[in-house]
């Protein structure tokens, strides 16, 4: 029978007694007569079974099973107790200790076996479960991933769709989602945000930003692709665009009520044009009031818009939109993230030109 066992008994005929019996059905057996070196024995030897005697003189042997069974360090082993005599008292003690079994002399070597047998079989089985188990949830888990990997990819995409209606660049989600996630990973290392900002959150918002313009789709092409400067009525109807887009996605949030990332990109969608002085739409909500996320994305929109071409405008220079950010610190924007910005503004830089307008690019050539 394979299996490792080890016993550790100072009563040395004991001790010998079953070392014969259990290396005679084909055990390896590791035999020790000193308590104080369990823990270390199990550690290193990795045995099936220990096999530990409870009357050793100044030595509680059911207060050391009880240590081996809640030891974080030790190895889950199923361990036996054995004693000179049977004792009803003893016996309960010992399954109270975490014992799953208790054998008393006079050994008989087929009961001895057939109880071995039985507990490095469970053992055995437990292993083989926790093996698959492992396995269930490595595919479960891929499974998972390929399923959020192709809902993210169809969100992206229509939220792509929803943006091509004004920007014909088609650059504009990914540059934000790069802004996004630098201006996020800058300020997780600020004493204020590190416990808000975890990799979860940096990991919704590069997910969410993306959604931030989607209400778009209900705003008419007459103000939507208007090349000229909108009329005060025009502009009002263009503004509807976050409390459409919000709406759209609180529909969505109906059936996934714990989704943390389609909150927060309704958080992103409906609030990414307020203001820190207040000033903003559509809520007019002031400081902190903000969601977090609806601040970053303001400072990551904003910088796009002003550094890229549009019909009604040329793009201006890094330099500028850096001077333009900064002019609106604790007015139109987050002090804290306005300072943020400013540290990481070369990484904004080079994600403009590495995810440049097209048309932009096609002039350059």
């Amino acid at each position: 029978m394979d299996g490792r066992i080890l016993i550790v008994d100072n009563n040395l005929k004991r001790l010998t007694e079953l070392e014969g019996i259990l290396k005679n059905y084909g055990y390896t057996v590791i035999a020790s007569s000193d308590p104080m070196t369990v823990r270390a024995s199990i550690i290193v030897s990795s045995p099936d079974i220990v096999i530990l005697g409870t009357d050793f003189p100044n030595f509680d042997g059911f207060d050391l099973c009880q240590r081996i069974n809640k030891d974080p360090l030790i190895p889950t082993v199923a361990v036996i107790l054995t004693s000179s005599e049977r004792n009803e008292i003893k016996i309960a003690r010992g399954f109270d200790a975490g014992a799953v079994d208790f054998i008393t002399e006079p050994y008989h070597a087929r009961e001895i076996e057939a109880r071995i047998s039985a507990q490095v079989k469970l053992k055995n089985f437990k292993s083989n479960m926790e093996e698959k188990n492992v396995k269930l949830e490595n595919i479960v888990e891929k499974q998972n991933k390929t399923i959020s990997d192709m809902q993210m990819a169809i969100i992206f995409s229509l939220a792509k769709l929803a943006q091509s209606r004004d920007d014909d660049t088609g650059k504009h989600l990914e540059r934000v989602q790069k802004y996004c996630l630098a201006l996020s990973s800058e300020i997780a290392k600020s004493q204020k945000y590190k416990n808000i900002v975890n990799d979860e959150f940096i990991k919704n918002i590069v997910y969410a930003s993306p959604l931030h313009d989607i209400g778009k789709v209900a705003i008419p092409d007459a103000i939507l692709l208007k090349p000229g400067k909108l009329t005060p009525e025009e502009f009002e109807v263009m503004k509807t665009h976050s409390e459409r887009g919000a709406a759209t996605l609180e529909e969505v949030n109906r059936h996934f009520e714990n989704n943390s990332f389609i909150k927060m990109g309704i958080d992103i969608a409906r609030h990414h044009h307020e203001r820190w002085d207040g000033k903003g739409y559509p809520d007019g909500l002031k400081g902190e009031e903000i969601p977090l996320s609806a601040r970053i994305m303001a400072i990551a929109d904003v910088y796009d818009a002003l550094s890229s071409k549009r019909a009604y405008k040329d793009a201006f220079p890094h330099k500028k939109c850096v001077e333009i950010i900064q002019e609106g610190r604790g007015t139109q924007f987050d002090a804290d993230l306005v300072d943020a910005f400013l540290n990481i503004q070369d990484e904004f830089s080079l994600t403009k030109q590495l995810y440049g307008d097209i048309s932009t690019r096609m002039n350059k050539g």
